[in-house]
């Protein structure tokens, strides 16, 4: 089967993607009720007491909402870094201490056949990451909550088949909007979200042949829409030299409301 997966819901009102293979399935963050959760799920034909662990990115809300509930109704393991352990621990409820388990950022673990990383990302989180995982040749990268693409970031997503990208808003709809500044300059800052443009020009520098679909992840219901960010991340794209049939790349899109469909990362 090798991996697939599914990115439950993205955005500023919840996150959480399940990614599998033939012998593990994990759910990385929490950002929605357990029930929602297991409504999503069950759009899926998949059932909570088929998950394994849950993996977690960084402490804010809309990614671990609901990570105490899903967790102890499953009776599941938790795995996040030292300090963003301590960043969340009085959010998500008690935890029974088998099922607190430490995944340092930039440390590999083996889920039987599945291999995930952790790599740091730029946040204003404790230690937030993201996370790629690796079954054979197969390798799908999740890296949101950006505020910049660093060197470090492109590194670890740099040869993905597929990847799910943050493109989390039109910077002319930001700047126009209603948030107040100082909210506004943390968003565009490099401990806030990476804009269409952004994304854009950071896809320019890592597409090199091996990537065939990106999803356009955690864009903000305010300050974006799926079809301008599709837009603007294909201009700044060939605006850098970086051309594509659609044969050969693919943008997609994720949603708030509902799960995207299941995807087989080595399919063409």
């Amino acid at each position: 089967m090798g991996i697939r997966f599914t990115v439950l819901s993205s955005g500023s009102t919840g996150n959480a993607t399940v990614v599998r293979n033939d012998d593990t399935a994990l759910l990385i963050d929490a950002g929605l009720s357990a029930k929602r959760i297991d409504e999503l799920m069950l759009e899926r034909d998949m059932l909570g007491s088929q998950l394994d662990g849950i993996l977690v990115t960084h402490e804010h809300s809309d990614h671990i909402r609901g990570l105490g509930a899903v967790a102890r109704k499953y009776n599941l393991p938790i795995y996040a870094n030292t300090n963003t352990w301590k960043a969340m621990q009085k959010s998500i409820g008690k935890i029974a201490e088998e099922n607190i388990r430490f995944m340092e950022s930039g440390e590999v673990k083996e889920f039987k056949s599945l291999r995930v990383e952790s790599f740091g990302i730029s946040h204003d989180a404790a230690e937030p990451v993201g996370y790629s995982f690796y079954d054979g040749k197969e390798k799908l990268s999740v890296a949101t909550d950006l505020g910049y693409m660093s060197d470090k970031v492109r590194l670890a997503i740099s040869d993905a088949d597929v990847m799910v990208l943050e493109a989390n808003h039109d910077i002319d709809m930001l700047r126009m909007g209603r948030y107040p500044w100082n909210t506004k300059r943390r968003i565009m800052g490099d401990l806030g979200h990476l804009s269409n443009e952004a994304a854009g020009a950071a896809l320019s520098e890592l597409l090199n042949g091996i990537t065939k679909r990106v999803y356009l992840a955690h864009l903000s219901r305010d300050h974006n829409l799926m079809e301008l960010a599709k837009l603007t991340v294909r201009g700044a794209m060939e605006d850098r030299g970086c051309f594509y049939k659609d044969s050969e790349f693919q943008l997609c899109d994720t949603y708030y409301d509902r799960p995207t469909p299941w995807d087989k990362v080595s399919s063409p």
